[in-house]
């Protein structure tokens, strides 16, 4: 993948220099995941950040004999930093929602990349925040009704990583269970305003091409800010 390409598609790397940029590109590994194919494992070390080209991937946790969706990720996202930097086993699991193209870059490697280029090191820093502001609004969601958990789901997931078309914002065809445990609501609950949303039009789902087609993205990022 050329520099500028590199730069374009991961916000991590819009600052850093270019030096920076033709190292990492020199240094990442490319790598490809079939659906529902383990990209790392609770409890592995870690041992590399991961970067998505294409593609979709989930992370979740156990819960005693339960599996639990923390995240959905799609292109232009990392993931498998915070155990790089604290340095403890990993406690998630990334798996493979779709076939997956990543670029990975060793933990020493990444390390010595963030020592190396401050402005790297102040995005990183910022893109931590901002994840952390996102997981204080989604605990401000807590007490709100179903629809508007889910439609901030939505909308969180077609701002950062959806498709435009002509006929709406493309999403991979997430499943009631994950939508459920990421939106924490019930599968039923999940199903009842997803079928809501549907009827009204602002939603549509393909199955057999695995997307779902936001069609209305005005009216559900109001309803997802009506707390």
């Amino acid at each position: 993948m050329e520099t500028k390409a590199f730069s374009e598609l991961f916000p991590l790397f819009n600052t850093a220099n270019s030096e920076t940029l033709e190292w990492l590109v020199s240094v990442a590994v490319e790598q490809e995941y079939q659906q529902e194919e383990v990209v790392i494992t609770e409890n592995a070390w870690g041992n590399a950040v991961y970067f998505i080209v294409s593609g979709w991937v989930k992370v979740k946790r156990s819960s005693g004999e339960e599996e639990v969706t923390l995240a959905i990720l799609g292109r232009g996202e990392f993931f498998g930093e915070m155990a790089i930097l604290d340095e403890p086993s990993r406690s998630t699991e990334a798996i493979a929602l779709s076939e997956v193209k990543l670029l990975s870059v060793s933990a020493q490697r990444f390390i010595q990349t963030l020592f190396k280029d401050s402005q790297l090191h102040h995005k990183l820093l910022q893109l931590m925040v901002r994840r952390l502001r996102e997981t204080n609004f989604r605990l401000q969601l807590h007490h709100q009704p179903p629809v508007v958990k889910l439609a901030h789901t939505l909308v969180s997931l077609a701002d950062n990583y959806g498709k435009p078309t002509e006929e709406g914002t493309e999403i991979f065809h997430i499943s009631d269970k994950d939508f459920a445990d990421v939106a924490e609501l019930d599968v039923e609950e999940t199903r009842n305003v997803m079928s809501r949303l549907q009827s009204k039009g602002w939603v549509e789902t393909d199955p057999r091409n695995q997307t779902m087609r936001l069609t209305n993205l005005k009216q559900l990022t109001h309803l997802a800010g009506g707390i």
